[in-house]
């Protein structure tokens, strides 16, 4: 699975440069080496983090909570008309 998301990377950016020309190849190594050099977070750890970060900033959150019609952007403005 691994060779294979490697081999569908490097025809995508071969694609997107339109040729495989030696400068197109050295584009694709960089781009794979930068790629590679990225931490990873695995999924059921971010999940856990998101979830811990949504139970602490619950209190702050206007979509949960509301708000107050004083403090709220999309309330209905009034009209003033002069006679």
């Amino acid at each position: 699975n691994c060779q294979q998301a490697f081999l569908m990377r490097l025809q995508k950016i071969f694609a997107m440069s339109g040729s495989s020309s030696i400068v197109a190849m050295k584009k694709a190594v960089q781009q794979l080496r930068l790629e590679a050099g990225l931490n990873r977070v695995k999924v059921s750890q971010a999940a856990a983090d998101l979830q811990r970060f949504c139970i602490q900033n619950a209190q702050q959150d206007p979509l949960l909570n509301g708000m107050t019609s004083s403090n709220n952007p999309f309330r209905p403005h009034t009209v003033c008309a002069f006679l």
